[in-house]
């Protein structure tokens, strides 16, 4: 098993007067050659967003986009006509495909919106667009990590990429294991809330660790803690 830890105060950062957003990998103007993206994964965002503000229409092309909000509602639109507002217990995925424009914005006035930026290197270029916002409330299960997201038609939304998300709300105390899929799999746990020990290692709120050459991880939690995991092929590149 080979890991790499990724401390929250370590991550990049962009500051503006209606954004506050922290950078697992390299992104804009923050850019580091040691943190380019782990396999598949190419982006891991950390955004506080002000109220009635928010990212304006923009494009993107070819890229698996995943919006997981951790507290207020976000407004979705975009150049398909969606439009949409999700809020903490909603997942939304984008595939850019051949291109799309689109809008994220705080549909709040007066609270701070708090979300998970995530992309994803897909493995088949210029798609349709398409766009899916889906409630993930009745899948958690305490103490469990359970997969919000999977390529094998088992959630109720897909990514063109042999990725598999998994979260939970996990109550101090209690042991977990995680399995991969695939062979040649990476394992990326974002750690939202609390401490955990995976394997030996310690994490707090808002660190992360890389892992790769394991088939299993193990983690315990020494505090209630709210747990993200993502399975992405390791590239041969990376």
């Amino acid at each position: 098993m080979r890991k790499t830890v990724h401390k929250a105060d370590s991550r990049g950062s962009s500051q503006l007067d209606w954004l506050d957003s922290r950078h697992t990998f390299s992104f804009g103007e923050y850019f580091d050659h040691d943190r380019l993206g782990f396999g598949t994964l190419r982006v891991l965002n950390d955004d506080r967003i002000a109220p009635g503000s928010g990212f304006g229409m923009h494009p993107h092309k070819n890229m698996e986009i995943v919006t997981i909000p951790l507290h207020g509602t976000v407004r979705h639109g975009d150049s398909k006509k969606n439009s949409r507002t999700i809020t903490v217990g909603d997942i939304q995925v984008m595939s850019a495909g051949t291109g799309i424009f689109h809008s994220e914005m705080n549909d709040s006035s007066e609270e701070v919106v708090e979300l998970l930026q995530i992309w994803v290197m897909p493995n088949v270029h210029n798609k349709r667009p398409s766009y899916q916002d889906y409630s993930i409330r009745e899948l958690l299960k305490e103490n469990e990590l359970v997969t919000v997201i999977a390529p094998d038609g088992s959630t109720e939304a897909a990514l063109a990429q042999n990725a598999w998300f998994s979260m939970g709300h996990v109550q101090a105390g209690h042991t977990l294991s995680y399995d991969t899929h695939q062979k040649f799999a990476g394992i990326y746990l974002f750690l939202i809330k609390g401490e955990i020990q995976v394997d030996g290692t310690v994490l707090s709120a808002r660190d992360g660790i890389a892992i790769t050459e394991a088939n299993r991880i193990t983690l315990e939690t020494l505090q209630d803690s709210h747990i993200l995991i993502m399975e992405v092929p390791i590239l041969i590149s990376a």
